[in-house]
């Protein structure tokens, strides 16, 4: 990062934390980029695969959907077992026995016209796949911005426990010295007692910083399926909007949070057409051919072997139904409404997370900016006050505030550029552009599209396309 320029200017120990940090964040040809954990989100993430996998769900409800347009087939059999007892003898004198008669058959109804139900359930059915798809995009959107955030958390704690390390062997040296002076009369107990002090709560929080790194690399190993390496610094996400009235712009058009509620608009749509179409006639196509076997005791009747072929066209007219089809389509146009709504509500939602993101990305870089003069000043101040207590003008008190006042700064300063990498993916997450296509991810990108069209129209098949 930029900010690391200023700590090169510095002395003693900022020098020797930033060598430290130097050797553990260089850029090696194998450490870990941002990119490279977003990457990994991309493909391994369970949450990101569970949420594809309720896309293809979601496609299957097209084939639902066109299956009322298709002939259904069913074959019919039975058996039937039948004791009769005549009045009086028959012509061939037997006046009662048990007849055996079997019938099976083929049944095929088609539907003819259901009141255009079929048809919007079918366009019902594609949008809620769209809005599915927009779904998933925000979905990854998230998942990658999630992955930066905890890319640079791990980066950030680990540059505090290097910092907190290296503080803690300036006061090491400082209480080393302040016994120094004691043993020789140029110091006070008080002094060895201010250092040890310092150097008891830097031990504290070097173990809290450490805590923090590990909970990082949790985090980090929880989104990307696999533990940090050594990273690389981070710059700020590219094609970033010029001005907030850019970002609401293009997010407007392009934000899929947006997109899949107004998809849910049209969906719920189809549905009000869909249960009004039950209010009107319905005709349907029905075949059958069956054949009876007359197994044992055709003397009993008059029946013989025979086949029967029927077709004809049913029509229904709907007169009253309880109320229940109005009700359905009184409740779908109170969802249309809801649908409707919620775009209005996704909309807001976005406006103010581009107006949270942008703000803050802007003053994390004014702060780092101010941060970079903060401690190249109190990296002065200690030198200065170090110099001053030689001569016996400062106390020891003085270098630990002043050390710690450099510490600060480097802590700060190391906040303020996580916080302008994070926020500026967050700038382009709230835009709609962080997908994996429009930051170049190296990844082989999920198509939702190649399983809807493997199974839209597909008649019959237990297998998934996947084989499963």
């Amino acid at each position: 990062m930029k900010g690391f320029i200023v700590f090169k200017a510095g002395k003693r120990v900022l020098t020797a934390a930033l060598m430290s940090a130097t050797v553990l964040t260089s850029a090696p040809s194998m450490a870990e980029t941002i990119f490279g954990a977003m990457a990994k989100a991309y493909d391994n993430n369970s949450s990101l695969n569970a949420d594809r996998a309720g896309v293809r769900v979601t496609d299957e409800g097209v084939a639902v959907a066109k299956s009322r347009y298709r002939p259904t087939v069913s074959g019919t059999a039975d058996l039937t077992v039948r004791h009769t007892r005549l009045d009086q003898s028959n012509a061939f004198g037997v006046d009662s026995g048990t007849s055996k008669t079997g019938t099976f058959g083929i049944v095929v109804n088609q539907l003819l016209f259901d009141g255009f139900t079929t048809r919007n359930n079918v366009a019902s059915a594609k949008t809620q796949v769209l809005a599915a798809r927009e779904n998933l995009r925000n979905n990854e959107m998230n998942l990658l911005f999630s992955a930066a955030q905890a890319y640079m958390n791990v980066y950030l704690a680990r540059q505090i426990v290097i910092l907190r390390q290296k503080n803690l062997e300036f006061l090491d040296e400082q209480l080393r010295a302040a016994k120094a002076r004691f043993d020789v009369g140029e110091g006070t107990r008080t002094d060895v007692a201010q250092a040890e002090s310092e150097k008891a709560a830097a031990i504290a929080t070097l173990n809290v910083a450490k805590s923090d790194e590990k909970t990082a690399v949790a985090t980090y190993i929880q989104i990307t399926g696999s533990s940090p390496d050594r990273l690389k610094p981070a710059a700020m996400a590219k094609n970033l909007p010029r001005s907030m009235d850019q970002a609401f712009s293009i997010a407007t058009s392009n934000h899929p949070a947006i997109l899949s509620t107004q998809y849910a608009v049209d969906s719920a749509g189809y549905a009000v057409k869909a249960n009004e179409g039950l209010l009107l006639p319905q005709v349907n196509l029905q075949a059958d051919v069956s054949r009876n076997e007359i197994f044992s005791g055709s003397e009993l009747s008059s029946d013989a072997d025979n086949t029967t072929a029927t077709a004809g066209i049913q029509v229904t007219i709907p007169i009253y139904s309880g109320g229940r089809t109005s009700a359905l389509v009184r409740q779908s146009k109170e969802t249309l409404g809801q649908r409707r709504i919620e775009v209005d509500v996704a909309r807001d939602s976005v406006r103010q997370a581009i107006a949270q993101a942008y703000s803050e990305m802007e003053a994390a870089q004014a702060s780092i900016v101010a941060q970079r003069s903060v401690v190249a000043a109190a990296q002065l101040a200690l030198n200065g006050v170090i110099e001053e207590r030689k001569v016996g003008q400062r106390t020891t008190l003085d270098v630990l505030n002043a050390q710690a006042d450099v510490l600060t700064g480097q802590i700060n300063l190391a906040q303020a550029e996580r916080d302008s990498v994070v926020t500026s993916y967050a700038v382009l997450s709230a835009t709609g552009r962080l997908t994996a296509s429009q930051i170049g991810l190296q990844v082989t990108e999920y198509r939702p599209e190649e399983h809807y069209e493997a199974i839209k129209d597909k008649w019959i098949g237990l297998r998934t396309p996947d084989g499963r």
